[in-house]
């Protein structure tokens, strides 16, 4: 029986059943089953893309089933989503493994009885792959098939930008991301990371954006790459990368990070002050600032002070004290779809809805934290304008004493990145 399709299988049924986050559940797989370099690489594929697909792919599976795919049990479907991805969109593995591993693996995950069932849908779908093509006419519904997106959110996409450039973004949401490193100049230095990059056997070349910022087209399992374990570098989107640039700190400084967690800015704004100075990183789980800790410790940060606060309530236990300030707020993740295969799948118009109500009391609450001169930035990894600009807009018109210095959304279409919203403000009064 095929390992790397089995972990695949079991994955993606933690997943798209128990409600585990993707590259968790993938990551407590990879290490249980301790595969080769090859399986690895081939069940990370397999759990990406079939979560990816999603409901495109359940589209295709109830073409050959009759019964709706809530009456299927579950690890049966998870056996079937995995191999009809293999059958429909995975061109190089040819469909007799892909059906007769999924028969094996059936035996032992569902049962002799389910192996059947799975067997003769499979090979149905082989016999007649034109019973599932997607229609080809230009509505929404069927771009929202044919790019693996919800429909709700292609329609939120097409609102936001036009129908053109909600192709394009829907497009590059399926391309798979380069890696991107943070250099941590504390310990090393770029040429030094690129240096055992190449020992490590990755493709890697320094960012055009950020001067800390390394690019690695391909990479090993980076559990084993040392940097990273001993600190010397962090992974970290250029995008992100720039919201601690926009904040210019300095050393001596006094900072505030009102949602720090899990600290990968916090930490970027200490380096870039040398260790001299002093952050707050806030967050409203305790365990979330554990994280802040170890990963200040791992990359030999001193200055952050974490804190359990909620940062709605931030402007009323520092008013006035900070030299500078970040918001990295809550928001609704759409700019990064393409790095959380499930992130698609799990976010709803209802959630994202209810998010600028937070996000302006943030807001209201942190401004209140900056001194007189001092810079105020706030950021999300979204790039939809009720979760940014209408924020920072509607922040400015009832706050005169602030005023918008510079403001701009990341496209990964047109600026490589990953989708990001950065605004600088500076308090004059």
């Amino acid at each position: 029986m095929d390992r790397a399709r089995f972990s695949a299988i079991k994955t993606v049924y933690a997943v798209q059943s128990g409600g585990a986050y993707s590259n968790i559940a993938l990551a407590q797989i990879l290490r249980q089953e301790k595969l080769s370099d090859i399986d690895r690489r081939f069940c990370t594929e397999l759990v990406y893309g079939t979560i990816k697909v999603g409901a495109s792919l359940d589209w295709k599976i109830s073409k050959y089933v009759n019964r709706p795919l809530e009456k299927i049990d579950a690890k049966i479907l998870a056996v079937l989503r995995v191999g009809m991805y293999q059958i429909f969109f995975l061109d190089r593995v040819p469909n007799s493994a892909a059906v007769n591993e999924s028969v094996e693996i059936a035996k032992k995950f569902c049962g002799i009885g389910a192996s059947k069932f799975v067997n003769g849908v499979l090979r149905s779908a082989v016999r007649e792959p034109q019973k599932s093509d997607f229609p080809t006419d230009e509505s929404v519904e069927t771009l929202a098939l044919k790019s693996f997106h919800p429909v709700w959110l292609v329609k939120l996409f097409v609102e936001e930008f036009g129908i053109e450039t909600a192709k394009k973004i829907c497009a590059i949401d399926n391309i798979e991301p380069p890696l991107c490193l943070r250099v941590n100049f504390l310990k090393s230095s770029r040429d030094e990371i690129l240096n055992e990059l190449k020992k490590f056997g990755a493709t890697a070349e320094p960012s055009q954006i950020v001067p800390e910022g390394i690019i690695c087209r391909s990479h090993g399992a980076l559990d084993s790459f040392k940097p990273l374990k001993f600190g010397m570098c962090q992974v970290q989107d250029e995008s992100s990368m720039l919201a601690a640039h926009w904040l210019n700190p300095a050393e001596g400084d006094f900072i505030i990070d009102c949602c720090a967690a899990p600290g990968g800015k916090a930490t970027h704004i200490a380096e870039l002050m040398k260790n001299h100075g002093r952050i707050i990183a806030a967050d409203i789980y305790e365990t979330k600032l554990q994280h802040i800790k170890e990963n200040s410790k791992r990359l030999g940060i001193k200055i952050i002070e974490p804190v359990l606060l909620d940062a709605r309530k931030i402007g009323d236990k520092y008013p006035n004290q900070a030299d500078k300030v970040l918001i990295d707020a809550p928001c609704s993740g759409l700019g990064v779809i393409r790095r959380k295969a499930d992130l698609r799948w799990k976010k709803s118009f209802d959630e994202i809805s209810e998010l600028p109500q937070l996000q302006s009391e943030i807001l209201e609450s942190a401004a209140k934290t900056v001194k007189k001169g001092g810079t105020l930035i706030y950021s999300t990894c979204t790039i939809i304008r009720r979760e940014n600009e209408e924020i920072v807009e509607k922040f400015i018109k009832l706050n005169k004493n602030f005023k918008i210095v510079e403001m701009k959304t990341f496209l990964p279409h047109i600026d490589n990145t990953d989708g990001f919203f950065i605004s600088k403000l500076i308090r004059e009064v």
